[in-house]
């Protein structure tokens, strides 16, 4: 019983309220009777006066519990003193544990038989039971933990009051919450979404592990992460067996479709097996950082005003008189950045060639959407410290940190002038033979 008294400034006068609740004494916490819980937190240190709080709600917990359940019995069974005429009987209490933030809480809990017509009998199981012993809260708050880079080891210190938090049963938790987002992510039915454009990137998860990742643009503007293939760098086969699954899965589109590189030739090929058609525009972001690590410091000013240029102008015949200024002012300083920019050819004025409104130039001229979501990936994936090749371990964490990374995609910039690109990527007709 916990006795809680305040003062009524109306009346001047000392009112109480007095709250009734058993406390198991198993986890060796003191039974609180006819205690002025005001008077108590006024004498005990910060510290004491959380616990005093923590056990007072428990304590209220199991008192709800315990009145839930003893409801659902009587809806089953009847009233005591009228008991229905069913074949659901009452069969006496045994002890019992709930969950309650993650940790055990001792009950007694009523229990309740079913007769049937041979004279056997089972028991039946409360749901409000099954409902308070429940463990996903808790195993939503290991994920939680792991993910926030507290090792398996770890668990068992954080919650020691908890069940299931052996370093074996955490470790078996997470990979079967991860084998969950892997799921989450190859069950999405692509077919039903009208696509637009692809981005095709790579990201180095250790020195044998690279992961190409697939993110496509619907024709509203907004992005999603679609799939990635892992592999010990951004091959032909890693990137065929990307594209392979994504095809599979329904994405298409009606025109040719807008892909954007970082230049990998293996990409470029994987995507061409499918989409012969594709309009591929190469990543200038990309292409400016490779032809600076060419150049002296000195440089580098002028190649990215040109290159600001490209990225600002509309139609392909301003960006061609940029683009001749590039070459004109590399050809005579480095050889090798000259060679680097004509190397890119066509593919770098892509999406100028199509005449679209340079609104569309910062989302499309880059794989940056790709990039920024690997910024986030980074951030998760920096808490492990080695991935095994010889698991799945890569794909559970991967699979985890893009669908975070998704859960904060906004749509493009310039997502408005989406249906100018689409009727520029237009099939032409075949003129009848």
């Amino acid at each position: 019983m916990l006795k809680v008294e305040r003062w009524s400034p109306g009346e001047q006068t000392l009112l109480s309220t007095t709250f009734q609740f058993s406390s198991a004494a198993t986890d060796g916490e003191t039974i609180m009777n006819e205690v002025s819980l005001l008077e108590s937190l006024g004498q005990v240190s910060a510290s004491e006066t959380g616990q005093i709080f923590r056990n007072f709600l428990r304590g209220h917990v199991r008192e709800m519990i315990s009145e839930v359940m003893a409801a659902e019995v009587t809806e089953l069974c009847g009233p005591k003193h009228d008991p229905t005429s069913s074949d659901v009987y009452r069969a006496g209490s045994s002890s019992g544990r709930v969950l309650y933030e993650g940790e055990r809480e001792e009950v007694v809990r009523p229990r309740v038989r079913q007769k049937f017509s041979n004279g056997s009998s089972h028991e039946v199981e409360l749901s409000t039971y099954r409902v308070a012993k429940d463990p996903q809260q808790l195993q939503a708050q290991i994920v939680q933990a792991i993910v926030s880079g507290v090792t398996s080891r770890g668990i068992e210190e954080l919650k020691p009051n908890s069940p299931g938090v052996k370093k074996s049963n955490v470790s078996r938790l997470w990979k079967d919450a991860g084998n969950k987002l892997i799921e989450q992510m190859r069950g999405k039915d692509l077919s039903s979404i009208t696509w637009c454009a692809l981005m095709l990137d790579g990201i180095h998860l250790s020195k044998d592990q690279t992961a190409v990742v697939a993110l496509g643009i619907d024709s509203g503007g907004r992005k999603h992460v679609l799939d990635f293939a892992l592999g010990s760098s951004e091959n032909l086969e890693v990137s065929r067996e990307l594209m392979t699954r994504i095809v599979n899965r329904g994405f298409t589109c009606d025109h040719r479709l807008y892909v954007v590189l970082d230049g990998s030739d293996a990409l470029r090929g994987a995507v061409v097996e499918f989409f012969s058609d594709a309009v591929i525009q190469r990543c200038l972001v990309h292409k400016e950082r490779n032809i600076k690590g060419k150049l002296s410091k000195r440089h580098w000013g002028e190649l990215s005003r040109l290159f600001t240029r490209l990225r600002r102008v509309q139609g392909i015949e301003a960006a061609e008189e940029i683009f001749g200024e590039l070459k004109t002012f590399l050809e005579p300083i480095n050889a090798e950045a000259y060679r680097s920019l004509h190397e890119a050819g066509d593919d770098l004025l892509a999406l100028h060639r199509l005449n679209v409104p340079n609104t569309l130039h910062r989302s499309l001229l880059s794989t940056n959407a790709i990039e920024n979501s690997f910024l986030n990936t980074r951030r998760r994936l920096g808490r492990v410290t080695r991935f095994r090749a010889e698991t799945d371990q890569a794909s559970r964490w991967l699979s985890y940190a893009l669908l975070e990374a998704e859960k904060g995609f906004r749509r493009i910039t310039g997502h408005t002038s989406l249906p100018l690109l689409v009727a520029a990527l237009g099939r032409p007709e075949v003129p009848p033979a």
